[in-house]
C-alpha cells in the first residue's frame, strides 16, 4: 500500500489515465440515468425535427442532422468503447502470455515455431489486414476484437518469453522440478503469476489500439452501424459534412473522447513501467 501511494504521487500521468478510465466507465455504467435523451430518439423542436441544433439546455452538445442527440449517443458510444477496448485487451493478454510462457519454458521446436509466428505476424499492417477481415467477415465488434487479438499478441509473448527464459533458471523452480511438479504446474502455478503483472500492462495498450481500430473501422464504414460508437458518430458527422457546415459540437466531442481513452491506456503503462520495473526510475 504504501508503494502503491508514493506510485500514485510520483506518477500524476497514471493517475491521470486511471481518471479518464474512471469517467468513462462511469459514464457507461450510468448511461440510461445521465443521459438526456435516447440515443437513438429523433428530436423535435417546434414541431419541426432538430436538426443542427446548437448547444443549449435541453441539448447539451446539439443535434445531428437526423435531430439525434450528440450528447446521448457520446454517453452511450462509451459502452461499445469499453467493449471493445476490455475484450480484446484480454484477448491480447490471455494468447500473448500463453504463447509466451509456452516458448520461453518449454523452448525447442515450440519456441521456435511461436518466435517464427510471431515475426510473421508483425510484418502484417494492422489496418488493412483489420478491413479485408472486416470484408471477408461481417463487419462490427467482434471483427474488430478478433482482429486487435490476431495482430497485437506478439508484442505481449515476446516479453513473457524473454521473462519466462529468465525465471525459469531460478532456485524455487529448481526446486519445484525436484518435488515432482509437472512442466504445467510450474508454469501455471509458480510462474504464471509472476509474468501476470507484466501482461496486464502490456493489456493496457492494447485497449488504445483497440478503440482507435474501431474508430476506423466505423469511420470507414466497416462498423456496425445499428451500434452506437464513437466511430460511428465520426463516420456519420463526416457523411454528412459537418465539418463544412461548422457542425463542430458534431465531431469535436467523439474525437476528443477517443484520444482521451486511447491516450489513457498508454498513460497508465507508461507510468505502471517504473512500478513493476523500479530500476527504471534511475535511468
Amino acid at each position: 500500500m504504501r508503494s502503491l501511494l508514493r506510485f500514485l504521487r510520483s506518477e500524476p500521468f497514471a493517475v491521470a489515465g486511471a481518471a479518464i478510465y474512471a469517467v468513462i466507465i462511469a459514464a457507461a455504467l450510468l448511461a440510461e440515468r445521465i443521459a438526456p435523451h435516447s440515443p437513438t430518439e429523433i428530436l423535435r423542436a417546434n414541431r419541426r425535427i432538430a436538426r443542427y441544433m446548437p448547444a443549449s439546455a435541453d441539448f447539451w452538445l446539439g443535434t445531428t442532422s437526423s435531430g439525434y442527440d450528440i450528447a446521448s449517443q457520446l454517453i452511450h458510444g462509451a459502452r461499445t468503447a469499453l467493449q471493445v477496448g476490455l475484450t480484446a485487451a484480454v484477448a491480447v493478454v490471455a494468447i500473448g502470455t500463453l504463447l509466451g510462457l509456452l516458448a520461453g519454458y518449454l523452448g525447442g521446436w515450440v519456441d521456435k515455431a511461436v518466435t517464427r509466428l510471431a515475426d510473421i505476424v508483425l510484418g502484417l499492417p494492422f489496418l488493412p489486414s483489420m478491413l479485408v477481415l472486416a470484408a471477408l467477415t461481417r463487419p462490427g465488434t467482434l471483427t474488430v476484437v478478433c482482429t486487435v487479438a490476431a495482430l497485437l499478441w506478439p508484442n505481449t509473448a515476446r516479453v513473457i518469453r524473454s521473462q519466462v527464459l529468465s525465471l525459469r533458471e531460478r532456485a524455487w523452480v529448481e526446486a519445484a522440478r525436484v518435488t515432482g511438479c509437472s512442466n504445467a504446474r510450474i508454469m501455471f502455478v509458480h510462474i504464471l503469476p509472476q509474468v501476470l503483472p507484466l501482461a496486464a500492462l502490456y493489456g493496457s495498450v492494447a485497449i488504445g489500439w483497440a478503440i482507435l481500430a474501431e474508430a476506423a473501422a466505423s469511420f470507414l464504414g466497416f462498423g456496425d452501424p445499428a451500434t452506437i460508437s464513437w466511430g460511428v458518430m465520426l463516420q456519420d458527422a463526416y457523411a454528412n459534412q459537418a465539418l463544412s457546415r461548422g457542425a463542430w459540437n458534431w465531431f469535436v466531442p467523439p474525437g476528443a473522447a477517443i484520444l482521451a481513452m486511447a491516450l489513457a491506456g498508454f498513460m497508465i503503462s507508461r507510468g505502471s513501467e517504473k512500478l513493476l520495473f523500479p530500476k527504471l526510475g534511475g535511468s
